[in-house]
């Protein structure tokens, strides 16, 4: 009875208190249509849990799972400064968030492309302040919604830190990613995700962060590398990840974190987000498969650097898919997204030189394209996806194309703008003295391993 009480709500049980009482049933509908228009927004506890749990997740991954996985990936004099790095501009993110970030991305603002300052400082967010879900008549607390969104835009410039890796200032590293955060991360989340925004109102599907994290990280790596140079001795000396065993348990983490990341971006603890949850699972895997797969025939060995890149590979892919797609095709487009990486990053970048350390634009980058697009194909019913009806797979795919082109416009223009500030202030690059003792010793007098 217990249970049946609560699924009827107060006008079910209205419903039959009156049928009881003999009460004609015209006016009963009125009065139960009455009711339902004026029932105030539902908190669920349960959703309230799981967007705390989700926004500790996507910390997870950025302390220490980004970390560590990075921090694998350099050569052993220069892991503690890609610690560094990721923790001190998550915390500096964080705090720039609290400042104006919330308002820029989402103050309420009518502009297409920020949110204006109507937030700053969290103004007028308290705990009774409530964020709506997908579903109509339910939300969570604004300060749950706008911590879970500050931990994206934590580790989005965090991402960045792998392309320039081993030969970069510590305070430009952070000049940079605070102005990047709030003339590149900002008004992009806010032009997808907010509801004035320019490519939200486009119809762009973009579940949690494909075009907002992945691609604009990436493109902004790109051109970081690019603008630094090689580091020394780039393509003579051996610069083979010092450990392979860190970097494995990092990107193990990020797996975990991921969760957060995708399922969280649901809003809720529901059918939505178990579907993102079981296509954060098929994907990765289907990636990792595939790129160990073409390992194994191109270089007759298959890799845990290969592994690891293909877990990385599929987790960028499903991202902006996860909530549309169905579990079939989430293994097909992770398999398809590691290929594609794979080419960039064994191919691509050997043939023009470039040096993105940790292959941030090759997986980030070109997977976070590759996912967007390839959500507009997967997601048709057709093909399992959810979207069904008068869905038309052309019509989203060139869709999804203009919010990329956007993104990688943005992103690329303004980014090559910052880090040419950033040079003519206070310098990109360490010295070639420090570079070759190492940015651990040179950048923060400290040591990862001692003899």
């Amino acid at each position: 009875m217990e249970r049946q009480t609560k699924l009827m709500g107060p006008a079910g049980l209205g419903l039959v208190a009156a049928l009881a009482a003999g009460v004609a049933l015209p006016a009963l509908a009125q009065e139960a249509t009455t009711t339902a228009q004026t029932a105030a927004p539902v908190m669920d506890k349960g959703d309230v849990a799981w967007m705390m749990t989700s926004t500790l997740l996507v910390l997870f991954m950025l302390v220490p799972g980004l970390g560590l996985f990075y921090g694998g990936l350099v050569r052993a004099k220069n892991m503690l400064s890609v610690l560094m790095q990721c923790t001190v501009v998550g915390a500096m993110m964080m705090v720039i968030w609290v400042v104006y970030g919330y308002s820029m991305a989402f103050g309420g603002g009518t502009s297409a492309f920020w949110g204006g300052f109507g937030k700053l400082f969290l103004k007028g967010v308290t705990p009774d302040s409530m964020s709506a879900t997908f579903s109509a008549g339910y939300v969570i607390p604004e300060y749950v919604f706008s911590a879970f969104q500050m931990t994206f835009a934590a580790i989005t410039p965090a991402l960045i830190v792998g392309a320039f890796a081993e030969r970069i200032r510590f305070s430009a590293v952070l000049l940079f990613c605070a102005l990047w955060g709030t003339l590149v991360y900002f008004p992009v989340a806010h032009m997808v995700w907010d509801a004035s925004g320019l490519i939200f109102n486009w119809g762009a599907l973009d579940f949690a962060g494909g075009t907002v994290v992945h691609i604009n990280a990436g493109v902004a790596a790109l051109v970081g590398a690019l603008v630094l140079g090689p580091r020394i001795g780039y393509g003579r000396d051996m610069m083979a990840p010092h450990s392979m065993t860190l970097t494995l348990v990092g990107a193990g983490m990020l797996w975990v974190g991921w969760f957060g990341f995708n399922v969280g971006s649901n809003l809720e603890a529901n059918g939505g987000a178990a579907l993102a949850m079981i296509n954060t699972f098929t994907a990765t895997a289907g990636a990792i498969l595939a790129w160990c797969a073409l390992e194994a025939v191109l270089r007759g060995k298959a890799s845990m650097l290969g592994a690891a890149s293909g877990m990385i590979a599929g987790l960028v892919a499903i991202t902006p898919a996860c909530g549309t797609v169905g579990p079939v095709g989430a293994i097909v487009l992770g398999a398809i997204t590691a290929a594609v990486c794979y080419f960039f990053v064994a191919v691509v970048k050997n043939r023009f030189g470039y040096d993105d350390s940790l292959d941030v634009f090759g997986i980030h980058g070109v997977g976070g394209i590759i996912g967007a697009i390839g959500t507009a194909v997967f997601s048709a019913a057709a093909l399992g996806g959810m979207k069904g009806g008068d869905y038309s797979m052309a019509a989203q795919t060139v869709i999804q194309i203009k919010a990329v082109l956007v993104t990688v416009a943005w992103s690329g223009l303004v980014s090559w703008a910052l880090y040419k500030l950033v040079d003519l202030t206070i310098g990109l690059r360490v010295s070639a003295d420090d570079e070759r003792q190492g940015l651990d010793l040179s950048a923060h007098g400290e040591s990862a391993y001692h003899m």
